[in-house]
């Protein structure tokens, strides 16, 4: 048993309590109770206490799209022009750099963001692999980091027709292959979905066969959906249809499909994606850094669709994706009061309500019977801090350099700043090597 108290607890929860002094107890990996510092002490006298010396205690972050895979772009050069438009930065960069990638590779570029995922406070990411020469068994690879560091996590391989039908037919396999062993295991902490790269690469053979390899599974679909104006394009080509409608007419869609990005879609879009329930997911950064436009999130939202948060390999700190998505809208819309109530809705209610579908759990919440996955924020704000203004704390005070502590189900992944699961020093070390490997081969 563990408490972690003696701090200022943002509970999250339904009522978004906020306790002075307040204190969260965890056992056998779930939250047994939340209370002030001293009753939870008095009535758990035998427990481990962290004390968090009145720092900020609240749940950790969730990033509901993640790209382990890119890892190794970070200060490599690339050997053509620069990029100019979407499909350009897919062609020049990353169908390039994730045709590099062997087998150590894969699971070195999963660990390093993973670290960096705990050093924020990111407990569970929902995560996209490619690798299309080295598929099988990437994502026991990706697993073994995800186990080892401690988080949580939901792996998917992205199918694609891009680099021919052989390693198509790969990427089919791992997913039901990944899939059935997450199943068979019940981990809490791992979770398989059918991965899809997009529908700009991927013929209606294709998508029929994953359809027909997912039948059974009970599991959705993680998809880039009309990330750029290309993919509007092709699917008009292809199908006559826009990008949702095509992917409905193959049954696509669903309360268990995340569709990421959504930047190009339209009124009738929007009410496909509510009727079938399905789950999207923004990145402002990537969206802002591709240039391919603003998402209608606000649209989608006001018409009743459930939108989370993601980072799409940017960035592993949410509090960042917090930021940007604030003040992308607010300058989208010309309205300095834009998005103040559905940016924190993506990121406190809807993943955790999209982790809750996918995994079976409740996170996101200081609550009993929640997850214990908490973290500490080195945060001593220099305002009143209340269950009305919490959210203008967590959006202008803090950020993932302030994340103190990680748990996760009672497991402490970081101390005091200091790692306790995995060595940094030995994997960045590792990390430069194969990067450099990867670079000649880029």
């Amino acid at each position: 048993m563990l408490i972690v108290g003696n701090g200022l607890v943002i509970t999250l929860d339904a009522e978004s309590k906020v306790i002075k002094d307040g204190a969260v107890v965890i056992e056998d990996g779930n939250i047994r109770e939340v209370g002030d510092t001293a009753g939870i002490k008095e009535r758990y006298p035998e427990a481990e206490f962290i004390d968090a010396q009145g720092k900020v205690i609240m749940p950790g972050m969730i990033n509901a799209h993640m790209h382990l895979y890119s890892t190794f772009a970070r200060g490599m050069a690339l050997k053509d022009s620069p990029p100019r438009t979407f499909m350009q930065i897919l062609e020049r960069l990353w169908w390039k750099l994730d045709k590099t990638l062997e087998q150590e590779d894969v699971y070195i570029s999963a660990m390093v963001p993973i670290i960096d995922c705990i050093r924020c406070g990111v407990t569970t990411i929902l995560d996209h692999h490619a690798s299309p020469m080295s598929v099988p068994g990437s994502l026991d690879l990706c697993a073994k980091a995800v186990l080892e560091a401690g988080i949580r996590a939901s792996l998917a391989y992205e199918v694609s027709d891009r680099d021919g039908l052989e390693i198509r037919d790969q990427g089919i396999e791992e997913n039901v292959r990944f899939i059935k062993r997450c199943q068979e295991e019940k981990s809490p902490f791992l979770h398989g979905m059918f991965g899809l790269h997009a529908q700009v690469t991927l013929s209606d053979e294709t998508l029929r066969k994953c359809v027909e390899a997912a039948e059974g599974l009970d599991v959705g679909f993680h998809i880039h959906v009309a990330e750029g104006p290309e993919d509007v394009e092709d699917a008009l080509n292809k199908s006559g249809m826009r990008v949702v409608e095509r992917l409905d007419s193959f049954g696509i869609l669903g309360p268990k499909t995340l569709a990421i990005h959504c930047v190009h879609i339209n009124e009738a879009e929007m009410e496909i994606l509510k009727a079938r329930d399905t789950n999207v997911v923004h990145n402002p950064e990537s969206n802002m850094g591709n240039a391919v436009g603003v998402a209608p999130v606000l649209e989608m939202m006001e018409k009743g669709v459930r939108v989370g948060l993601g980072t799409d390999g940017y960035t592993a700190d949410m509090f960042e994706s917090v930021k940007v998505a604030n003040m992308l809208h607010k300058l989208a819309q010309k309205n300095p009061s834009a998005a103040w109530a559905e940016v924190p809705k993506m990121i406190f209610e809807n993943n955790r309500e999209i982790v809750r579908r996918l995994f079976g759990i409740k996170v996101g919440a200081l609550e009993p019977g929640a997850a214990g996955d908490v973290i500490i924020v080195d945060y001593d704000p220099w305002t009143p801090l209340t269950s009305d203004n919490y959210y203008s704390h967590v959006l202008f005070g803090m950020s993932g350099g302030l994340v103190d502590t990680t748990i996760v189900a009672g497991r402490v992944l970081m101390r005091n700043r200091q790692l306790t699961t995995v060595d940094s020093e030995r994997i960045h070390a590792r990390s430069r090597e194969l990067a450099g490997r990867v670079w000649i081969r880029f």
